[in-house]
């Protein structure tokens, strides 16, 4: 399913450890590391969608989690011109998504990656809260920024504001040279004497 403009309706998860620490977990086949996300169905809410690839990608039930918050409306994210599939009926640009914060109230054995035919992950771990923002592709980090921040205030009201501080100063993006993009332009702009 993909809206007029162009962008699939998704759902985002943000798994939290009661200590205010979050579920990070590594693609499978890949070496990309992400919070779970998924497509809705036509015929679900993100709600429904969410208990969906919360129990597909992490083997987690509904009386596993606690909802804390959810992000108010869409959060988009535009894909790389690389991954465009220009050749598909609908092209798909991008993901909108609505992000739940979850926090586990059940045990670490029961997260399991291998229930499906086709399991999302092959690895996880739990992070600092804004690990996140520096670690997912670039593409994705305005929308993971967005969510955390919206978030934020339900997961201190659980692990405490010492667990989760205010957010790291966002690191410069950097060019295909590794250098921060002010440098490079401020380089760029002198003149040899």
């Amino acid at each position: 399913m993909i809206d007029p403009d162009g962008y699939r309706p998704n759902v985002g998860i943000v798994l939290m450890h009661p200590d205010g620490r979050v579920f990070w977990a590594r693609r499978v086949r890949r070496d990309g590391w992400q919070f779970p996300q998924g497509g809705m169905n036509t015929d679900e809410t993100p709600l429904e969608a969410m208990y969906r690839e919360l129990r597909e990608e992490t083997g987690l039930l509904p009386e596993h989690v606690a909802v804390l918050g959810v992000t108010p409306g869409w959060l988009r994210y535009r894909l790389p011109q690389r991954a465009i599939r220009r050749r598909d009926k609908m092209v798909c640009i991008g993901q909108k998504q609505v992000w739940f914060l979850l926090q586990l109230t059940g045990q670490e054995a029961d997260l399991r990656l291998d229930l499906t035919d086709k399991p999302e992950f092959d690895h996880w771990r739990w992070v600092d809260f804004w690990y996140p923002l520096q670690h997912v592709v670039i593409f994705k980090r305005g929308v993971y920024a967005s969510a955390l921040k919206h978030l934020a205030p339900f997961a201190r009201q659980i692990a405490g504001p010492a667990a989760i501080a205010s957010p790291p100063p966002q690191a410069e993006p950097r060019n295909r040279y590794g250098q921060a993009r002010r440098q490079a332009r401020a380089g760029a702009g002198r003149r040899a004497d």
